[in-house]
């Protein structure tokens, strides 16, 4: 069972999360700090008791933006001890999602945190910690079959955005601030790859899933969707401009000039000529 630390300097935040993880049949012990100074204090604390010591700590679940340092401080600082506790980011902001998996964290859950989220957070912890507790009832692991769809196993790293399944063959789901919603793949003009996840972008903005670019080329070719690049997966649809310039290639997609790798090139060429000419 899973002993935690809470970090987060807005009291009635942290109150809730840790009322949830208390809730939580996995975590055998779950304490609260409201600052940087109080957490590191206890995880030096908990480093120097062993990892079988009575103040001993398995996971900090960490927000980022706090007084004096940020939750990424702390991380950078923890990720210098031999043996420190996993990560888990629990924050209302997306964006850091990308440092967050730099910096090796378990997972990124958005606020307002839902139950179910958390608990997967925490089984994500457990895996990794190599314990073999089972899931309360009524959560589904991100592991588990997706009705209607194959089953997406989960990077075991941090994710702003879960689940990425298709709720039907033409759309995807993604999660922003705790809300599902889904965006429709013919309105995705182009996808980068950040790492293990891909960065979806349409005319409104982008969603930040976790899936690599890699799965979504497999998934996605017959729907038009071509690779001119090794972070880049586009739309052929979507291509407005092709540039041939001092020997590079690129494509203008909406506002975004995007670059064209020389093994892609000579095939995209063609695919828009007979796209042109069909």
């Amino acid at each position: 069972m899973l002993r935690v630390l809470a970090v987060d300097d807005e009291k009635p935040l942290l109150e809730e999360l840790l009322y949830l993880l208390r809730s939580d049949p996995r975590v055998r012990s779950a304490e609260g700090a409201s600052d940087a100074t109080e957490a590191l204090r206890r995880v030096t604390r908990a480093l120097e008791s062993g990892p079988d010591g009575a103040d001993a700590i398995d996971v900090v679940f960490l927000d980022i933006h706090m007084a004096g340092l940020t939750g990424l401080d702390i991380a950078r600082l923890l990720a210098g001890f031999a043996r420190p506790p996993l990560i888990v980011f629990v924050t209302a902001h997306e964006g850091f999602a990308v440092q967050a998996f730099d910096l090796k964290a378990v997972d990124y859950v958005l606020k307002p945190v839902r139950p179910e989220r958390l608990a997967e957070a925490v089984r994500r912890a457990c895996e990794q910690l190599g314990r073999s507790e089972e899931s309360p009832a009524g959560v589904v692991s991100a592991d588990a079959p997706m009705v209607g769809g194959p089953a997406v196993p989960a990077p075991r790293h941090p994710v702003a955005e879960v689940p990425v399944a298709d709720r039907a063959s033409d759309q995807i789901a993604v999660e922003l601030g705790g809300v599902t919603r889904f965006v429709a793949i013919a309105d995705i003009a182009y996808v980068e790859a950040q790492g293990d996840y891909a960065r979806l972008h349409t005319d409104e903005g982008s969603h930040l899933v976790r899936i690599p670019v890699s799965t979504l080329e497999e998934r996605w070719a017959a729907r038009g969707f071509v690779r001119i690049h090794r972070r880049h997966l586009v739309a052929l649809a979507r291509i407005d401009e092709l540039r041939l310039e001092a020997g590079t290639t690129s494509v203008r997609v909406g506002t975004a000039e995007l670059q064209v790798s020389r093994r892609h090139a000579r095939e995209l060429r063609d695919l828009l000529m007979r796209q042109a000419t069909g």
